[in-house]
């Protein structure tokens, strides 16, 4: 075994070690979240980031979010979304951004205005601090990232690198759910989004990182497994992570996976030449046995529930009415918000508010696009149009980005089932807009 292969077994092994002591040990999430934000501040200004360790230790507490969420391992609920904008602010300082930049400094600017509406129009102090918390956060995690992130340059292996310590805390998440989650055959009563199978959390925000460590490691069979023993290593823990995900019978982290690898594999094959497909060709046999695999043995393991849940039926069979579990509700009435209030928008926070007071249930959104519109009107328009045009135009510069579009599907597809509850749509999308450097060692052919 080469010592490479050594220090990544001992990577997968050491979170496997930290998924255990996250179920066994009570003390242990405290001590884990305070020492990722710690020890990054202390890795970055000790490097003074000469390369880019923002991004490394941005990416790990982007992974570490859902298990540190579940175990109450963050110091605070939104410690992640801040962690990451105070590493990037971090780079910022040692690295300076983009005089190019300006797409995402009008984006922030454009949000400003919704967010003094959404001040001025809430009612009481901690409706104020709540609403610029759970809605602003994640839009301004975005928008900093990106000042960061905006055609900075990066080599391909440091881009893999960065996923890499995204996907580390996922297993630890998956080993934790692998021990938190009773017999299936105890808890499963029906073909909706199941929480005992989610470590208590909520499923929604699991599947989403669960499906990004599905990327990952799938992606990884295509990319770094150079040899056997790689290659059934990040079979298995691609496999287990996203037998984990399915069965927390939320589909939108799953499917959105999944399109990120089609996208993925149809990019990579546009680019490489024939004697690199004809190996691909082998490598795609295996993901594809692996993913059906999964899926067969999950469907065996939920006696045919999972089928049922992707099908859209009851646990009888037949197919529900309700495609979205509700959600169409929630973004009618940002629909409305806007129509409402079409240029400035209702205020940040404010649909929330108005929801809760005509059915008494504070009803969260799921769709960030739905919400911007309503809570930033027209102008929240324009900021999202400028998000989606421009890592695409960036394409055109920087074809060899083989995960721009994967990274933007990603983004895209998160945002209108997950809003932006997590940091890991908003970092995400900030790498899409990174610039990679080619190298002969570093080919992908």
């Amino acid at each position: 075994m080469q010592s490479s292969d050594k220090r990544y077994l001992f990577l997968i092994v050491l979170h496997l070690i930290i998924g255990l002591a996250l179920y066994y040990l009570p003390f242990f999430p405290k001590i884990y979240g305070y020492s990722i934000l710690v020890g990054g501040i202390y890795f970055v200004i000790n490097a003074r980031n000469k390369n880019n360790e923002v991004l490394y230790a941005a990416a790990y507490i982007v992974g570490s979010e859902v298990v540190l969420r579940m175990t109450n391992g963050n110091p605070i609920y939104e410690f992640s979304k801040y962690g990451v904008m105070i590493f990037m602010l971090l780079g910022i300082y040692y690295s300076g951004i983009s005089k190019n930049a300006i797409p995402y400094w009008l984006y922030l600017i454009l949000l400003i205005p919704g967010l003094v509406i959404g001040y001025y129009s809430l009612e009481g102090i901690e409706s104020i601090k709540n609403a610029i918390s759970f809605n602003i956060s994640g839009p301004l995690c975005l928008g900093i990232c990106s000042l960061y992130c905006y055609a900075r340059k990066v080599t391909f292996k440091q881009m893999n690198e960065i996923l890499l310590l995204i996907g580390l805390p996922i297993i630890s998440c998956s080993i934790y759910l692998y021990l938190y989650t009773p017999e299936l055959k105890d808890i499963l009563t029906g073909t909706g989004s199941n929480f005992e199978t989610s470590g208590g959390f909520g499923p929604n925000q699991v599947a989403t990182i669960l499906g990004l460590g599905m990327f990952v490691f799938f992606s990884r069979l295509i990319f770094f497994s150079p040899s056997t023993f790689l290659f059934v290593l990040n079979s298995i823990v691609a496999v287990e992570i996203s037998y984990r995900g399915l069965i927390t019978f939320s589909r939108g982290g799953i499917v959105t996976s999944l399109l990120m690898l089609i996208v993925l594999i149809l990019v990579t094959y546009l680019k490489i030449n024939s004697k690199a497909r004809m190996k691909m060709n082998y490598i795609l046999l295996a993901l594809i046995l692996g993913i059906v695999g999964t899926w067969v043995f999950s469907s065996t393991q939920t006696n045919g529930l999972i089928n049922k849940r992707y099908a859209n039926q009851d646990i009888n069979g037949r197919v529900k009415e309700d495609h979205f579990t509700g959600r169409e509700v929630l973004a009618k009435d940002e629909i409305a918000a806007f129509l409402a209030h079409p240029f400035l928008g209702a205020g940040v926070g404010k649909t929330s508010e108005d929801r809760q007071k005509k059915t008494g249930i504070l009803a969260l959104t799921h769709n960030e696009m739905t919400r911007t519109i309503g809570e930033h009107g027209t102008l929240g328009i324009l900021a999202l149009l400028l998000l989606l045009i421009t890592p695409l135009f960036l394409y055109f510069e920087n074809k060899v980005h083989i995960y721009l579009l994967c990274f933007v599907l990603f983004w895209l597809l998160t945002i209108n089932h997950a809003a932006m509850r997590l940091a890991a749509p908003a970092f995400v999308y900030a790498l899409s807009i990174l610039k990679i450097k080619m190298s002969p060692e570093n080919q992908y052919e």
